[in-house]
């Protein structure tokens, strides 16, 4: 369990003395943006071509920091991103960071991923290196809220760093934890939700953690 190692009030004073930078938000590896985002975009691509795919209508950025995901992926494929970002200075620079795509932006929410109740339904709703600072049971609370605020044929997307060590590893300088892939599957199964597409970031430099993207359905009632 990562009860003990996640402490909330430590991560966002971390967050709150990072610059509202590309290299800021990326923990100094900016330069990894551009290859993230081609893997992100087959990733995403490949769900709105399937048969019962989500429309391209409204989707949620979740720990959207300065809106590079909001702004390189989400927003030309969709009408419109709702962003989640609980730190002021990031998502005050939202707007100026993704610029002529700013007109897509819809609700801004300053708030934390474990305090955020969706007034929406979502058809995608994305979530990137952001929960490893939910502690377990506030991690499956969340995906269970995400879950439920998805629209008909909608999809919840998770894209992590995952530990090869097959444990949990701790950061105490931004009050983080890297799972392996076994846990976020017992995770995922918690929250009552199914995978149906599974895919390994590409091209990343060695030497960082793996990165996994999953793309997640509720459970149906007559299969759980």
């Amino acid at each position: 369990m990562t009860e003990k190692n996640i402490n909330y009030k430590k991560a966002s004073e971390y967050w709150a003395d990072i610059p509202a930078t590309l290299d800021g938000v990326l923990g100094g590896f900016g330069y990894i943006s551009d290859i993230d985002i081609e893997g992100s975009t087959l990733f995403l691509k490949s769900i709105l071509a399937l048969e019962n795919a989500p429309k391209p209508g409204l989707a949620l950025d979740c720990g959207a920091g300065i809106g590079r995901i909001t702004k390189h992926l989400l927003a030309p494929l969709f009408e419109r991103v709702d962003v989640i970002e609980p730190d002021e200075k990031f998502i005050n620079a939202i707007s100026s960071y993704v610029g002529e795509n700013k007109i897509k932006i819809g609700s801004l929410y300053q708030t934390s991923l474990q305090k955020f109740v969706p007034e929406r339904k979502y058809d995608i709703i994305w979530n990137q290196w952001v929960l490893g600072y939910l502690t377990d049971i506030d991690l499956i609370a969340y995906l269970t809220c995400c879950r439920d605020a998805l629209s008909k044929n909608g999809v919840l997307i998770v894209k992590e760093n995952v530990t090869s060590s097959g444990k949990i590893e701790i950061d105490e300088t931004d009050s983080s934890v890297t799972r392996p892939l076994k846990q976020y599957l017992k995770i995922f199964k918690l929250a009552k939700l199914k995978r149906i597409k599974q895919s390994k970031q590409t091209n990343f430099p060695t030497g960082i953690f793996p990165v996994y993207m999953f793309a997640l359905l509720p459970v149906d009632p007559d299969e759980s």
